[in-house]
């Protein structure tokens, strides 16, 4: 593909995994465990999805296909989707949720810090307005994941749980991908071995805190988010998100 295509495509993993951790979010809308923190959390997803459209926006016109940024989110297929795999995943209970999103943010925070210093200028406007949000995301998933694992046995357990039942899918933050890293080469996207490092070093001393073990590093298994090859949820999550503008494609607000 051309640099145009490839960067398109860049920012479209960009969009598309912060468009689903926003969805899965706002799942706890009226469900949260307290007040609280069903505002934060609808807070962190509306910055994420505001974020997806700055992507969206740009990536619409790289690929200069007629679509728009809505069309990019609601009208396309699963195997279209470049996401991490694991913000598919289902919320399932509240340490779950914190423990998707603390590897999230993780990964999410240097990835914008490289960016904001990208050689193209759009590109480097949207990561640094979002760099903002990023850095009190991971805060405050950092946090919880601290409060979740020196806590009770019963939150520690939980908080086990949960990377027993994630870690698997924390290879795609530290793998090195050709294109990335081709993109990387010109300025234009994050270093991915740098955020491989500065992730492992983020979640190592989180862990540290929290009185969790650290898993022995993932390994690549047969689904590949960035090449469209997800889980079952995803699918499942798409037909609720885009069930409306599919049914009323023509309808506006």
């Amino acid at each position: 593909m051309s640099q145009r295509n490839d960067l398109a495509e860049y920012l479209l993993r960009l969009g598309d995994s912060a468009l689903v951790t926003g969805q899965r979010l706002c799942e706890w809308c009226g469900r949260a465990p307290a007040l609280e923190e069903e505002l934060a959390l609808m807070n962190v997803g509306l910055d994420l999805i505001g974020q997806a459209r700055g992507w969206y926006d740009y990536a619409a016109e790289l690929l200069d296909d007629g679509r728009n940024a809505d069309a990019l989110a609601f009208k396309r297929e699963e195997r279209d989707f470049r996401n991490l795999l694991i913000v598919e995943q289902p919320n399932g209970d509240y340490a779950i949720t914190t423990l998707k999103l603390f590897f999230y943010d993780a990964w999410h925070l240097p990835t914008l810090e490289q960016l904001s210093e990208s050689s193209d200028e759009r590109i480097a406007g949207v990561a640094g307005k979002a760099l903002k949000e990023a850095r009190y995301h991971f805060k405050r998933s950092s946090e919880w994941v601290i409060r979740l694992g020196d806590g009770t046995d019963e939150s520690h357990r939980r908080i086990s749980d949960a990377v027993d039942r994630l870690w698997r899918y924390t290879i795609e933050m530290v793998n090195i991908d050709p294109l990335e890293q081709e993109l990387a080469k010109t300025g234009l996207a994050a270093d991915p071995a740098f955020v491989a490092e500065q992730w492992q070093a983020r979640v190592a001393k989180v862990f540290e805190e929290a009185t969790l073990k650290l898993p022995e590093p993932a390994v690549p298994f047969y689904l590949n988010g960035r090449q469209g090859l997800h889980t079952e949820h995803l699918g499942q999550l798409l037909a609720e998100m885009q069930f409306l503008p599919r049914a009323y494609p023509d309808a506006t607000w």
